[in-house]
């Protein structure tokens, strides 16, 4: 894909009896062949710094894929597993322009393109305006996506001086003249962490705003049943507890559990709704011992598990 490098990553030497993902990503694809599923990387932070974040979200795709490529396929289902991962294209990361329009631009363009082709799109960010870009996407195909963001924060904020950043993704997505956003949700939301005006600007356009506290299991569950495809999932990292992601721009006092987290990544592979997803915010300059980039690696291993178990059309 024009504008995408493929990253140099030192994939782990294994036995033939213990595979690793790394070495099985796109193992059985042929030339010519659309990939199932698409992982890309938009190593961009500028939208942090215009909002006030902690910068470093950028190196985020190469910590993810280190330790991605480290991992098992799903010890209790490793054949459909193995069988995505071979079927499943890294496309590279985004050589960054350093215009930030531009590159969101550029990512839209490519995740339409990957879209046409059938394949399941994931996008490893970056800061959080990933997701516009990512949204972009379905807007050059002229296709109407519901968005369901899991988030400490609604980031549906204005722009700044004109310019989108990583609190604004989404009010530039409802906002977009394509209209190709039908309906935006947030869960996760903090009540110290969210204006009351973003609260009601979400739900007044007929999306469903969760908190923290009330994300049970089968808060969620109802989420991910009430979406209408085709849809977009996009995954902030500080919607987790900061004891257990640290390494974020915006670290969050009381968040999510790892285990709701990683259910709600599950179930974004597994409905048959969702056609890609994004994940957003890790910032490994302010990680403990790689603890939110683990998170985040398993994190699209779950997703990716999920995409694996989908019921086959």
């Amino acid at each position: 894909m024009t504008g995408f490098v493929r990253p140099e990553i030192a994939l782990p030497e294994t036995a033939p009896d213990d595979p690793r993902v790394g070495r099985l990503l796109g193992a059985t694809l042929r030339p010519g062949e659309p990939p199932r599923a698409v992982i890309a990387g938009f190593p961009v932070d500028e939208g942090v710094r215009r909002n006030g974040g902690r910068p470093g979200a950028a190196a985020a795709p190469a910590a993810v894929r280190r330790l991605l490529h480290r991992l098992t396929p799903d010890a209790l289902a490793p054949g459909p597993f193995t069988d995505l991962l071979g079927k499943t294209l890294d496309g590279g990361d985004l050589a960054p322009s350093g215009d930030l329009a531009r590159d969101q631009a550029a990512l839209g363009e490519a995740v339409a393109g990957w879209l046409r082709a059938g394949a399941f799109v994931l996008v490893l960010g970056g800061g959080h305006e990933v997701a516009f870009g990512h949204f972009l996407g379905y807007a050059a195909l002229a296709r109407p996506v519901e968005i369901l963001n899991l988030d400490a924060h609604a980031d549906v904020r204005e722009r700044k001086d004109g310019l989108g950043h990583s609190g604004s993704p989404f009010r530039e997505a409802l906002e977009h003249p394509s209209g190709a956003c039908r309906r935006y949700s947030v869960a996760g939301l903090q009540p110290h962490a969210v204006a009351r005006a973003h609260l009601d600007l979400v739900t007044a356009r007929g999306g469903q705003a969760v908190f923290a506290a009330q994300l049970t299991a089968e808060r969620l569950r109802a989420l991910f049943t009430a979406l209408r495809g085709p849809a977009l999932v996009s995954f902030d990292l500080d919607a987790v507890d900061q004891a257990f992601a640290p390494g974020v721009s915006a670290p969050a006092a009381r968040g999510l559990s790892p285990e709701r987290w990683l259910e709600a990544a599950f179930l974004a592979g597994r409905s048959p709704t969702v056609t890609s997803v994004d994940l957003a915010e890790l910032n490994p300059s302010t990680d403990r011992d790689d603890q939110a980039a683990r998170l985040a690696a398993v994190t699209v291993w779950e997703i990716l598990r999920g995409l694996a178990a989908r019921p086959a059309r």
